[in-house]
């Protein structure tokens, strides 16, 4: 018999609006204190400390606009936070300041994340939704220069980029960009030739979320839709439709595979965070705690996988944070 679905390790409340984004930072050594951060829709973003489970600090750099992205750069006193004001903040945190030391002006007006790929020491390239409605820029930080503007063929019909992946197979291969569409596309680009590689169309329905596992070159996404749609990347770099997995109900608003590529997290429009093995897709648990819809799902990078939590931001304005290591 399947074992009940635990309860969550622990609450966070205080964010104060429906929470849209999370990332953690606890992978450093002690007294590196384990710290999550979240983004809500009035426009602050939350240093938690995961020791006393309350805020350490609060940075307000949006406007009261809604905090959509966050991301650390090499540690967690260097931060990237993007709004819904079309501004990408970067944070110098050390030694307790709470400055902007940095902006990019994004000229987009979608829900679309950034998304960041370290391609050397303290080297970034940043892909995000640009001014023009298909396309997509990547910019290399700190410096900002742009590197390219990817731009669908005429009559190509994607609409917006919805969800951005940067990755590389290693630290001296291309860097490559999953973008998912408005149309229900995925497309693999090279963003070093600009140059779009394969297009696949995942759902009928715009790609909500996406995440990419590049060891067994496989990716996952999401739509509005009741299906998760599995695929794969061949050696010719053509993307393909590995399978699809029925969801009980329509509505995912965010997907994120674990480091360790064991599980992955789904954040639903039903208030339900679902577990499953990646290798199979097989169904593992149900989390039942919120009281809304689910908007982001996020598994910290804890050196020791049991440590590994996950937490999860909700329209509800609760984070809850869950212990699910499992060694299988």
């Amino acid at each position: 018999m399947a074992l009940p679905p635990p309860d969550p390790q622990f609450v966070l409340r205080g964010a104060g609006a429906a929470v849209h984004t999370l990332h953690f930072s606890c992978g450093g050594q002690e007294p590196n204190i384990p710290v999550l951060f979240s983004g809500s829709e009035n426009g602050f973003i939350h240093v938690w400390n995961l020791k006393t489970h309350r805020v350490d600090t609060v940075l307000d750099g949006h406007g009261r606009k809604s905090v959509c992205c966050v991301e650390t750069m090499g540690g967690k006193d260097r931060l990237l936070s993007q709004g819904r004001d079309q501004r990408i903040c970067l944070w110098d945190l050390a030694e307790g300041r709470s400055a902007v030391t940095d902006s990019v002006f994004t000229e987009h007006v979608g829900f679309c994340r950034c998304s960041l790929l370290e391609v050397a020491q303290g080297r970034w390239l940043m892909a995000m939704a640009a001014r023009g409605l298909e396309e997509v820029q990547v910019l290399e930080l700190p410096s900002k220069t742009s590197v390219c503007t990817l731009k669908p063929e005429v009559g190509a019909k994607l609409g917006m980029p919805m969800c951005l992946k940067l990755w590389q197979l290693s630290c001296d291969s291309q860097p490559l960009l999953l973008a998912g569409y408005e149309d229900g596309s995925v497309v693999l680009w090279n963003v070093t030739m600009a140059k779009a590689l394969s297009q696949l169309v995942c759902h009928q329905e715009p790609v909500m979320s996406l995440d990419f596992d590049s060891e067994k070159a496989k990716g996952i996404s999401g739509s509005s839709e009741k299906v998760l749609s599995i695929w794969s990347l061949n050696e010719q770099q053509n993307l393909q439709v590995h399978k699809t997995h029925k969801l009980v109900n329509a509505g995912i608003s965010d997907v994120t595979i674990r480091a360790d590529k064991k599980i992955l997290a789904t954040a639903g429009w039903d208030h339900r965070i679902r577990i499953f093995g990646w290798k199979k897709l097989k169904p593992l648990a149900v989390l039942d705690y919120h009281t809304a819809s689910v908007h982001c799902v996020s598994f910290s990078d804890h050196r020791s996988p049991r440590e590994t939590l996950l937490a999860a931001g909700s329209k509800d304005q609760r984070i809850s944070v869950w212990s699910i290591y499992t060694q299988t």
